[in-house]
């Protein structure tokens, strides 16, 4: 039964929105997850010590350049890593239900059901020698019990709902006679077809163009909102996240090292990592030859994590105590539910003393991007002012939609 105010949900698999996941927690608590391999120059700290949440109908961006431990966190809470040569720890809960340590086969119990995940490259993530409309019904059969005809007729509802055309005749070809926006599509219906609660995107858009990307990332919007899941968005980029997340996670060296509603974020960003990250964002302004922002160094060794600060040996602010003590996650004094971690968080008086010894320096700072100068056309916003705008402009869009879907919703019942 759907509860009152919540948005329709879709029928497309005939799947009812409570179960097994209860209402009356988060959807997902992750607290203190740790996750190392075994390698032959020691252990790798892949995840180190990382607590999240998510609701139903809510989107976490998790943000990080490559390395920093997104996809392995996706894979730790489902259960996907390898159970040799590696050590988990903390606690996972899925609608208040640890599932920490489960076997492979209770895994597989919630896997598709319960929670599914969009793989970045669908070229490997589907199966080549086999029709794409088997793939997709498949699970269906595993999972919902379902007869060959009666799996096949909701596999082409599928197809049609991730706005594949034709999709009587695309249902019996094979990948490659796809391009790779349809193909990602199909991987999209494949993590829909049991109905989730909790979807993990893993860099979805990664391997397309800029215009299938935007399709691609509606698509899930429209479908989160109309069977009310919880989703996790995985990327490096934060110019994706500022329109499609509720909340931001930005994760380096397998740690979460600032937390924030993504248009408090960049409004009132803290930690240097986040703003190097949005320097480094290319700009439409910029004029041709233009040498692009990069994040100085290079990312820690995981084997051999710096002392202090993971951030401290690539930080533009760094001092003595970064070097020797490794900050933790505090929540903002000015603003609920800003958390960082960082001794000196950009816009304090010790970083703003900071700034100016480097700039009486010469030294030019991530945090210098007030206007950025377009060829032909003068000052520009600033990116960070223009994501900012883009997730408030998000934001009421989300809560416009929501407040007509249950007006919908409430007129039906």
């Amino acid at each position: 039964m759907q509860r009152e105010g919540e948005p329709a949900v879709s029928t497309a698999t005939d799947q009812p929105t409570t179960g097994k996941a209860g209402d009356e927690h988060h959807l997902l608590e992750v607290t203190d997850l740790r996750t190392s391999f075994k390698t032959g120059r020691g252990m790798v700290r892949a995840v180190d010590g990382l607590s999240l949440s998510v609701e139903r109908g809510k989107t976490l961006g998790l943000v990080g350049e490559s390395g920093s431990g997104k996809s392995v966190t996706s894979r730790s809470i489902m259960g996907l890593t390898p159970r040799r040569n590696v050590e988990r720890s903390g606690t996972v809960r899925l609608g208040g239900r640890d599932i920490t340590d489960l076997s492979e086969a209770e895994y597989r119990e919630l896997w598709a059901t319960e929670m599914a995940m969009i793989f970045q490259d669908p070229m490997t993530a589907l199966n080549p020698v086999t029709k794409v409309g088997n793939q997709i019904a498949e699970s269906m059969r595993v999972h919902l019990d379902l007869s060959k005809s009666e799996a096949r007729e909701r596999t082409l509802a599928l197809l049609e709902a991730v706005r594949i055309p034709e999709a009587h005749k695309r249902i019996d070809v094979y990948p490659h006679e796809m391009s790779g926006g349809m193909r990602q599509r199909v991987v999209i219906a494949i993590a829909l077809a049991c109905g989730p609660k909790l979807l993990f995107a893993d860099e979805p858009t990664t391997a397309l163009d800029v215009t299938v990307q935007a399709q691609v990332l509606d698509l899930l919007a429209e479908q989160q909102r109309e069977r009310y899941m919880g989703m996790i968005l995985v990327t490096h980029d934060l110019g994706v996240v500022a329109s499609r997340a509720d909340e931001i996670a930005v994760m380096y060296a397998g740690r979460i090292v600032e937390r924030a509603p993504t248009r408090v974020l960049f409004r009132e960003m803290k930690m240097p990592y986040t703003e190097a990250l949005l320097a480094a964002i290319p700009k439409l302004e910029m004029a041709p030859h233009t040498r692009l922002v990069a994040i100085g160094g290079r990312p820690p060794d995981l084997v051999n994590p710096p002392e202090g600060c993971s951030f401290s040996p690539r930080c533009p602010y760094v001092q003595d105590r970064c070097r020797t003590e490794q900050p933790e996650l505090v929540e903002s004094p000015t603003t609920a539910g800003h958390f960082y971690a960082c001794h000196f968080p950009v816009g304090s008086p010790e970083n703003d003393e900071i700034r100016v010894q480097l700039r009486k320096s010469g030294v030019s700072l991530p945090g210098d991007e007030v206007a950025v100068t377009a060829a032909p056309g003068g000052a520009q916003p600033s990116v960070r002012a223009q994501l900012a705008d883009t997730a408030d402009e998000a934001q009421q869009q989300r809560q416009s939609t929501q407040a007509n879907d249950s007006s919908t919703s409430t007129k039906e019942a």
